[in-house]
């Protein structure tokens, strides 16, 4: 034997005493004659040592690309795992029979991925096995993020083979309370004269929003009919020609307040939808010169994921609506009205901690709109001027703002649960004739949980308890 063949002897050598010495020996391999041996596992991307205990004459590998192979002695294989998957390994006899098969599979290799596991997430209770050429993650981890965690470090094993049986333990279900408060203010004044000259149907003059001139025909008669609120009238005759002045001055003054609080439960992860409203018929062109009608959602609408993440943090994925019909907003051609909608929308993902609340969306808007109309140069007369046109003045303001606010909660006993129907029942006909009585308590418990639950208002939380 040359010393090139001693070095790589001697080397080879010494890669299967690291080998087998990490692997704590080489593994027993009884082959029988005219029977497949047990199984051999072998971690990809290390090698390990198998010793037979009769001597065999040739061996070969049906899938070299999952395993490598070679003879160290005539008892002793070298088995190399090189990718996930299962192979068979066989060995022929001196008189080249064949002694047996023996399946070769190869596994990732979990002991490297349960050390990354436990420096990433310590104290976690996960189990590490394997199932065919993949990896099968089991256990209670404390949060939805961590369980992430473990599924990418696992997929970067075995990527696209990681079965997950895991299970997230504590609180997992989310109540999300959403708070929609608008208030609208609206301010209309309106000022305008109107003069009418009229001399016996001879001639008749009119400025002005009102003709009053084409209603007189005797000018001592002449009176303003069906004045309305706001307006005030002067009627009177001059050298045979009647005089009629409308002076209109009118204010008014809107306000509007709407709120809307849903309140919906969803667990970690699954979204949860809510529709307070109904449903409003619209026409819609069908493209063949013909309407159909397609039902459109109004109301006070929510849809929303939540994710618990570590800690008592919530990711929340919402989408939230308020909105009404509104006539004035609509279309109409010809025969079809189509109504419109006001509609206050919000879509967005925001974190949080159980309890906190958070503005997630806002508006302040301020519209101002003056308008006069006049007569050409006689409205632009000082004090006189005021004869001869007429102002208008309008200013809308709104504000608006939505505040989410999420609670962890868990179920509670069924007889700790209260409904608003609960603490009222019809009353009798002495009850509601003689003493007029519309309704009364439906005599709620007087102790317990349901007795605390049922002296609360109308405003309360139902079906659940808040951490």
């Amino acid at each position: 034997m040359t010393i090139k063949n001693l070095l790589r002897a001697a080397c080879l050598g010494l890669a299967v005493t690291a080998t087998a010495a990490s692997q704590g020996g080489a593994q027993s391999l009884t082959i029988m004659q005219g029977e497949a041996s047990t199984a051999l596992a072998v971690p990809m991307n290390r090698a390990v040592v198998v010793e037979a205990d009769n001597p065999f004459a040739e061996l070969s590998i049906a899938n070299p690309g999952i395993a490598d192979i070679s003879t160290l002695s005539d008892r002793t294989i070298y088995v190399l795992g090189k990718a996930p998957g299962r192979t068979t390994l066989t060995l022929l006899g001196p008189d080249g029979r064949l002694i047996t098969n023996v399946e070769v599979q190869v596994t990732p290799d979990l002991a490297e991925f349960k050390e990354r596991l436990r420096q990433i997430l310590p104290g976690e209770g996960i189990e590490v096995r394997t199932a065919n050429d993949g990896i099968v993650l089991s256990g209670v981890v404390s949060s939805i993020e961590k369980l992430d965690r473990a599924l990418d470090l696992a997929n970067r094993y075995a990527p696209d083979r990681v079965s997950n049986l895991m299970v997230v333990g504590g609180t997992q279900q989310v109540m999300l309370k959403v708070r929609f408060a608008e208030v609208q203010r609206t301010v209309l004044k309106n000022l305008s004269t109107s003069l009418n000259l009229v001399n016996a149907g001879d001639f008749s003059i009119g400025t002005g929003s009102a003709n009053l001139a084409g209603n007189i025909t005797n000018p001592a008669t002449f009176s303003p009919d069906g004045l309305a609120q706001g307006q005030l009238g002067v009627v009177g005759e001059i050298g045979g020609v009647g005089v009629a002045v409308l002076l209109e001055a009118l204010e008014t003054k809107d306000l509007v307040r709407t709120l809307a609080e849903p309140n919906l439960v969803a667990l970690s992860g699954q979204e949860a939808s809510f529709l307070a409203g109904g449903e409003i018929p619209v026409p819609v062109d069908n493209g063949d010169n013909g309407v159909t009608v397609e039902f459109k959602p109004f109301g006070v609408q929510l849809n929303f994921i939540p994710r618990v993440l570590d800690g008592r943090r919530i990711n929340l994925e919402l989408n939230a609506a308020v909105s009404s019909p509104d006539a004035q907003i609509g279309v109409t051609s010809g025969a079809i009205t189509v109504v419109g909608f006001n509609r206050r929308e919000t879509e967005t993902t925001v974190e949080m901690l159980d309890g906190q609340s958070f503005a997630i969306s806002g508006l302040l808007q301020d519209d101002f709109t003056d308008t006069v109309n006049q007569v050409p140069w006689l409205g632009d007369l000082p004090i006189l001027g005021a004869l001869f046109r007429s102002t208008n003045y309008r200013r809308s303001q709104s504000e608006l703002v939505v505040i989410v606010t999420p609670h962890l909660v868990t179920p509670t006993r069924g007889e700790a649960l209260a409904l608003p129907t609960d603490r009222v029942r019809p009353p009798t006909e002495a009850e509601l004739f003689l003493f007029g009585q519309t309704a009364r308590p439906a005599g709620a418990p007087r102790s317990g949980a349901a007795a605390e639950v049922a002296k609360q208002d109308f405003t309360g939380s139902y079906g659940y308890v808040m951490e």
